[in-house]
């Protein structure tokens, strides 16, 4: 039996109030459509009291910003690359070009091709995502994109030293300092000094996801990102304080961001909340993790693995950790998640910062459909076909001309006749 001992909000409380926010960002993407970069230098002065000289960071101003660092971070900013990068390229290798003769005289085959260039946004509100530089940046790159476009808010009142970094280290071609929807819109509609791009990727608040939704068909996106999501999957080998750790590790993101425990241990279940009370005495962000697991946090006890697994693939959570004694058990069971850590050993702060595997992943049960941006996010899967010999023309004709008359296309069936004339015999 499933039981929830603590559960968040209704899903009509967690609807948002999306009218007002799809009203404001149809109007900005219109404005900034018509009146270009005067429209962006308005909108970041309003949001973000920020208006230089150029939008544009030179190559001194990135000079600049890369000095400032110390060279641990430095470091530890090109060994978080160095994991996503090679994680990528192995993901690339594993996407091969196809040919295939499927009949005599009948050749198809696919290319896998990267998209000519895309636009990566870094969102900086809270918190400033240095994380998503990599993630995006690094991973466009080892897919082939040749023109790679970066932006992100400022920070403190300047463009945030490591986040240039970041997207100077992960081989971004143009770099820009704004944020919000007058960023995606500068990069998808492009501006007097910005040439549009194809693709946009990267996480970012309510009104940036909106933008995004309102704009794909102009251009592709990587996924819709709502509020960070958790969910622990524990038994009784999992302790109180690691699961309260780990369940307001993303809490903290946002009051919005779910964190679910789902357990088949009573005594676990009965200890959290306690354990949790504790890290909000001393953690920093208490105020926002505490909102969070007050409005969206929840416990669920269950009685068999079996109810677990069924009840995670319900939830079809963004993050999962599995905190059990077979981790396997559920990496070979569930089919929605947007990606999991197995073990008491890791976390997804790894993911998220580090370890190699992407951080853009899906939320609001997207899981159940989608993976998350990866190495193939930037590449297109487009096929060919050629007709090597005259027979084989005839013979597909044949078969085409049929196929068109029994659904009434007489031009389509034209062109299959004429290739039955032209290269067989007459067919009856």
């Amino acid at each position: 039996m499933i039981r929830h001992l603590k559960s968040g909000q209704s899903a009509e409380a967690k609807a948002e109030n999306s009218a007002q926010v799809r009203s404001t960002v149809e109007a900005i993407l219109a404005d900034i459509s018509a009146r270009g970069e005067k429209a962006v230098r308005e909108y970041s002065e309003k949001f973000d009291k920020w208006s230089p000289a150029s939008f544009r960071l030179s190559e001194s101003d990135i000079a600049e910003c890369v000095r400032s660092l110390s060279p641990s971070t430095i470091e530890d900013i090109k060994f978080a690359q160095t994991q996503i990068r090679n994680f990528a390229l192995a993901q690339r290798g594993a996407l091969r070009d196809v040919e295939v003769e499927t009949i005599p005289g009948v050749v198809l085959g696919h290319k896998n091709i990267p998209v000519n260039s895309v636009g990566c946004y870094v969102p900086g509100g809270r918190y400033p995502m240095v994380a998503s530089a990599h993630m995006s940046v690094v991973t466009a790159k080892a897919a082939g994109v040749k023109r790679i476009v970066t932006s992100a808010p400022p920070f403190g009142g300047k463009p945030h030293p490591a986040i240039v970094a970041a997207m100077y280290f992960g081989g971004a071609d143009e770099i820009y300092a704004f944020g919000g929807v007058q960023a995606i819109a500068a990069m998808a509609l492009g501006t007097e000094n910005i040439a549009p791009v194809d693709m946009l990727v990267g996480p970012g608040n309510a009104f940036v996801a909106e933008a995004k939704r309102q704009l794909f068909g102009r251009v592709g996106i990587d996924l819709l990102a709502g509020p960070t999501e958790t969910l622990i999957i524990a038994d009784d080998s999992c302790d109180a304080e690691m699961a309260a750790v780990d369940l307001i590790g993303q809490a903290e993101h946002g009051p919005g961001s779910p964190a679910v425990l789902l357990t088949n241990s009573a005594k676990l279940a009965a200890d959290v909340p306690a354990a949790i009370e504790k890290l909000f005495s001393w953690l920093p962000t208490a105020e926002i993790a505490r909102q969070a697991w007050k409005n969206c946090g929840e416990i669920i006890l269950c009685d068999t693995l079996d109810e677990m697994v069924s009840e995670a693939d319900r939830i079809a959570s963004e993050h999962v950790q599995v905190l059990t004694r077979d981790p396997d058990y559920f990496l070979q069971r569930m089919t929605n998640f947007g990606a999991l850590f197995l073990g008491h050993r890791t976390n997804v702060a790894y993911g998220d910062k580090v370890i190699g595997t992407n951080h853009t992943l899906p939320t609001m049960k997207a899981a159940r459909y989608t993976g998350g941006l990866w190495v193939g996010k930037f590449l297109k899967t487009c096929t060919y076909q050629r007709v090597l010999t005259d027979e084989a023309a005839a013979l597909v004709g044949a078969y085409c001309s049929r196929l068109c008359a029994l659904e009434g296309f007489a031009a389509h069936k034209e062109q299959a006749d004429l290739r039955v004339r032209r290269y067989g015999k007459k067919v009856a």
